[in-house]
């Protein structure tokens, strides 16, 4: 398509749009395409998918309303942004839900055929907002785009339901027109997505073109914006969300150990993702196995990691409960094990698709008995690609259950990703037993399960059906070095320190703990993993307005860094923001005897960064 108007185009460095509207209305999908077209244009980018937890929520209402922000900009950004400067609200339910979330001055599109009286008063309207003056303070623009979307479909003889859902993609070509999006990648992408479909397919390009068609023609809009690309370092790039980019890190680590990956899972959402992923990979030697419950799965799981498999569970914190049994079996017998817990909102059921960082003490402590595991926290959607390595490659080492903390922000959203150089990762060797590791004085070889490495204090690993390596295993306590079963309170502690003293010897593996501190700060914000985006930015701007603050992030939380103790006693004030009321600021306080300063937040969204930056400041005395 031809634009008329380029000499009407406003640069600008960066923008935040949020598409709102029913959970049928498609706008994930909306985003989504909305997202890839900017990655292609090269714009850094960040998303925040929000949608309910209800399967079907009753259309109409703010409980039903589905919403995906997109944060595009020309430099290095680290969040989805705060606030929408655009809001894309297809019915008044869309724009109660978010229009608190706007600043003064914010642009808002909204689908004016949906407010009528009915849709108002399902969304708790009394008068129309869009006639009562409560919307003075934003750039409204009333597009009739459903009505516009049945008159751009009429001729294709599509019935008019149909039709009708096909307004997302006139909100996509209307929003697209507005930001300088190319349409070539958008319309090759509805050709092929719904080439199955024809009438479907005419009905989705006739929208898209339309609300392209109507931004350019209409002449009611003030201006049409660019957001050049950004400066990115050279290499190949695609989108990649927290749950793809664990699921291929799974998959590498596996190749890079030479074995085959087994996933035993049961569905639940945020999780479910990284089984479907991994699904769609079984030409990589991967095995998905979706049980019957989440008991089944870990238990699956662990059987495989026993048979010589890089053994993998998925879930969220409901299912971290009922694996914690079989956590605990794992740790007895010293197998490799990766669980991964994509938290969410609880307790009990809680709100399903909303994000939390509340399962961190229950990772450490949820299971009966000294029951030690390490623990790791990406902090950005692409960073779960390499905190999957590295847990794989701890798990395989140390002989280790590995829990990788991730939660729904992070699984949902998405950003730039880098394809690494494959030659560039180091080969994982499980150093499987092959031949007998003791021999009495004739000669006779034996295979002691428990006999250990007296550096790394890990055992042996003996894939079952190896000649000459048969051995006993199970949940009773174990002898020393034979793996007898022992009821002995002597040896009963000498294998539990032995256990809690091999996770400890991790801290060998794992790097130290990097601080941003240009200026020698007397302040530290401290985070763990999610909180990464908020925290950074909030320092960056702490710094523009002349504060002096350090910012660290922490990912290894089992063990923790080896030169934590010593940074934390060199600032004055550390502060730690977390999505929860303060589980790693209660555990600092015990193990290092410091005044940790929380920031807590337990909404269901992750943290803004404005909000960081107050309570930082808050914290220091500086609010007047």
């Amino acid at each position: 398509m031809v634009d008329s108007k380029q000499s009407d185009l406003k640069a600008l460095d960066e923008v935040v749009v949020r598409f709102a509207g029913d959970s049928g209305d498609g706008m994930q999908l909306t985003g989504d395409r909305f997202t890839n077209v900017s990655a292609i244009l090269g714009n850094d980018l960040a998303t925040f998918p929000n949608f309910p937890a209800e399967i079907r929520a009753p259309a109409g209402t703010v409980p039903g309303v589905s919403a995906f922000q997109v944060h595009i900009a020309d430099y290095d950004i680290l969040t989805p942004g705060d606030t929408p400067n655009v809001l894309v609200a297809m019915n008044p339910a869309a724009l109660k839900a978010n229009i608190n979330d706007l600043e003064k001055g914010a642009t808002l599109i909204v689908n004016s055929d949906n407010f009528d009286e009915r849709s108002l008063s399902k969304a708790g309207y009394k008068t129309n907002p869009l006639t009562d003056g409560t919307l003075k303070e934003f750039k409204v623009y009333e597009v009739p785009i459903t009505s516009l979307t049945l008159q751009a479909t009429k001729e294709l003889n599509v019935k008019p339901r149909d039709a009708e859902r096909s307004k997302n993609f006139f909100a996509l070509g209307l929003v697209s027109w507005m930001f300088s999006r190319p349409t070539e990648p958008t319309i090759a992408w509805i050709e092929k997505r719904y080439q199955s479909r024809p009438e479907v397919l005419q009905s989705n390009l006739a929208a898209f073109k339309a609300g392209y068609n109507f931004g350019e023609t209409a002449e009611i809009f003030e201006s049409r914006y660019e957001v050049p690309k950004a400066q990115l370092t050279k290499g190949t790039f695609t989108i990649i969300t927290g749950n793809q980019a664990l699921a291929w890190g799974l998959v590498t680590a596996a190749h890079l150990a030479s074995m085959d990956l087994f996933l035993g899972s049961y569905p639940i959402t945020p999780a479910s993702d990284i089984l479907h992923e991994l699904a769609k990979l079984k030409n990589f030697g991967v095995k998905t196995f979706q049980a019957e419950d989440e008991i089944a799965a870990v238990g699956s799981a662990l059987g495989a990691a026993y048979g010589g498999n890089l053994g993998v569970t998925t879930s969220s914190g409901p299912g971290l409960d009922l694996k914690e049994e079989t956590i605990g079996l794992a740790v007895t017998l010293e197998l490799p094990l990766i669980v991964v817990d994509v938290q969410r909102a609880g307790p009990s059921t809680g709100m399903p698709t909303k994000t939390e960082q509340a399962d961190l003490l229950m990772a450490l402590f949820g299971r009966h008995g000294e029951a030690p595991v390490a623990i790791v926290a990406p902090i950005t959607p692409s960073d779960c690609f390499y905190v999957a390595i590295e847990a794989a490659r701890i798990a395989l080492t140390y002989r280790s259950p590995v829990i990788i903390l991730t939660d729904a922000y992070l699984a949902n959203g998405s950003e730039p990703f880098k394809v690494p150089d494959p030659q560039s990762f180091k080969p994982i060797d499980p150093h499987f037993a092959t031949s007998p590791n003791s021999y009495d004085d004739a000669g006779a070889g034996r295979f002691y399960p428990y006999l250990r490495d007296e550096k790394t204090l890990i055992r042996q690993w003996a894939i079952p059906g190896t000649p000459g390596l048969e051995h006993r295993i199970g949940g009773l306590e174990k002898e020393d070095i034979t793996g007898n079963v022992s009821y002995d309170p002597i040896n009963h502690e000498h294998m539990v320190r032995l256990r809690q003293a091999r996770v400890e010897k991790i801290v060998d593996s794992i790097e130290e703990l990097q601080v941003d501190d240009p200026d020698g700060a007397s302040v530290l914000v401290l985070g763990w993993g999610s909180t990464y985006g908020a925290i950074a930015t909030a320092v960056r701007r702490l710094r523009l307005r002349g504060a002096n603050v350090a910012h660290a992030q922490l990912r290894w939380i089992n063990p923790l860094p080896k030169n934590l103790g010593e940074l934390l006693t060199k600032y004055d004030s550390v502060i730690v923001p977390e999505i929860n009321l303060g589980q790693l600021a209660f555990l600092l306080r015990g193990k290092f005897l410091k005044d940790i300063k929380s920031i807590t937040k337990i909404q269901g969204v992750p943290f803004r960064s404005i909000e960081i930056e107050n309570g930082i400041l808050k914290i220091l005395g500086d609010v007047k």
